[in-house]
């Protein structure tokens, strides 16, 4: 069942989605060589704690830890360790925390140190590509217009889209309806109303399209071991078009990078 939002309910949610932001803002100026990932999710729980709010995947399916950490052929659900990131390393940090009891849920892939070329383009077209999937998410318009311009476009740059793992409908619970793959044909899936708010999370491989899981239960990666990309933002429906609640200016900013998007409005007056 999908819980469509008030505009005061839509508000809530951006201030929980700028929790999340902040904290990638924050993290940031951390991720360097020779960082471990156990460090960052102990400060990343801290500074959620900090702006009164919760770690939102700590606890939740018995994750034991506040971010997710996904490197290099990492697709998501890596679990924070204390390998010291690698200089060429790519790391998905993925991050949830909860306030006036809903959740904000949002990604950014960083680079570590000098990375290649080839590897870079692909987290630049996976970042271009969750917006150009942003832009399908009209009022009447199908989930399946957004997976379907992801997918084009990454097909066509030559990348592979996985397909086990998809966004979401995303609430006070974590993982609300509708499921949001990044692939699929246009004017199918579940219809997008006005209040309605997803998670919208392109992950794009350099190679296959296909994943296994690591023993330990949550990691997930790429079949083939080659890197992986993965972007996240919270978005709700508003006058028939997207309003995104996330921000990357916070961690642009501090990388030195011409904003993504425009600071982030109110709806209400």
């Amino acid at each position: 069942m999908i819980h469509l939002k008030t505009l005061e309910e839509i508000e809530l949610m951006r201030e929980a989605a700028l929790v999340v932001s902040k904290t990638l803002g924050m993290l940031a100026s951390e991720i360097k060589p020779g960082v471990d990932t156990l460090k960052l999710d102990a400060m990343a729980e801290e500074f959620i704690r900090e702006q009164e709010a919760l770690p939102g995947f700590l606890g939740l399916y018995d994750c034991p830890n506040t971010i997710l950490t996904s490197v290099n052929e990492q697709v998501v659900h890596g679990l924070p360790t204390k390998r010291p990131l690698q200089d060429g390393d790519i790391v998905s940090v993925d991050c949830g925390a909860i306030k006036h009891g809903f959740y904000g849920d949002h990604a950014y892939t960083f680079y570590v140190g000098e990375v290649k070329e080839e590897i870079k383009l692909l987290c630049e077209r996976t970042k271009s590509y969750l917006y150009k999937g942003i832009a399908q998410m009209k009022e009447g318009g199908r989930v399946g217009d957004i997976g379907a311009e992801i997918q084009w476009h990454a097909e066509k740059d030559g990348y592979g889209v996985v397909r086990e793992l998809v966004g979401h409908g995303l609430g006070r619970s974590l993982h609300e309806d509708p499921q949001v793959p990044n692939y699929g044909k246009k004017g199918r899936g579940a219809k997008l109303n006005n209040g309605i708010v997803l998670a919208i999370e392109p992950m794009i491989n350099m190679g296959t399209h296909r994943v296994s899981q690591l023993n330990d239960g949550w990691t997930i990666i790429s079949a083939d071991r080659k890197p992986s990309a993965h972007f996240e933002h919270d978005v709700a429906l508003v006058d028939g078009t997207p309003e995104i609640l996330s921000t990357f200016d916070y961690v642009e900013d501090v990388l030195g990078i011409e904003r993504s998007t425009p600071r982030p409005r109110k709806i209400l007056a």
